[in-house]
């Protein structure tokens, strides 16, 4: 368990009372089918962050990368049946991890996580046509290939969708090296 993730943990019982494995038998109990359900569950009726009901939906689901026995499973399940992204994954990492050697990658079960201090991008092969990177830019203008997200989607300000290796420009990449330095 990193730092941040323990932080979490700690801040989720001082500010509800319940431990982090209480609110899992909570979420249990409700029988949700789906990750996003628990997020709108934890936010409306225990009034949660998105932070905190993603860190409990994840840990419910098993579906983070410190609840999977082996990260790289997570990997390769986000890619069944889109094989064809997973050179625009590693091109992307191979990019992403030269900025510094303080970046976390965190794989979950739809999409990789990379943070600093602070989660700064995600990277998800979206659909079997898209992938998707997510950044969080919070107050930039949308601007050549960046697109602003709507705020309901809360985890990511912004998103650029790639369709092929050759999409990955210097623009992508200095996109998501502008999220990178807000994260540090």
């Amino acid at each position: 368990m990193d730092q941040a993730e323990k932080t979490m943990i700690d801040n989720l019982f001082k500010n509800t009372g319940k431990t982090l494995e209480q609110w899992i038998e909570i979420v249990k109990q409700k029988n949700f089918a789906k990750h996003g359900e628990i997020i709108n569950f934890l936010k409306e009726e225990h009034g949660f962050s998105y932070g905190f009901a993603n860190l409990v939906a994840h840990k419910s689901k098993g579906s983070d990368a410190g609840s999977a026995e082996d990260s790289s499973e997570l990997i390769e399940k986000q890619y069944k049946g889109k094989e064809h992204f997973m050179p625009i994954y590693e091109t992307l990492m191979a990019e992403i991890m030269k900025f510094g050697n303080d970046i976390e990658v965190a794989p979950k079960n739809a999409y990789v996580s990379l943070r600093r201090k602070k989660q700064f991008a995600l990277l998800q092969p979206a659909t079997k046509t898209r992938f998707e990177i997510g950044l969080i830019i919070k107050g930039q203008d949308a601007k050549g290939v960046l697109e602003v997200i709507p705020a309901a989607n809360a985890m990511c300000s912004h998103k650029i969708n790639i369709e092929s290796e050759r999409d990955i420009t210097s623009e992508v990449l200095n996109w998501i090296k502008v999220a990178y330095d807000k994260a540090g």
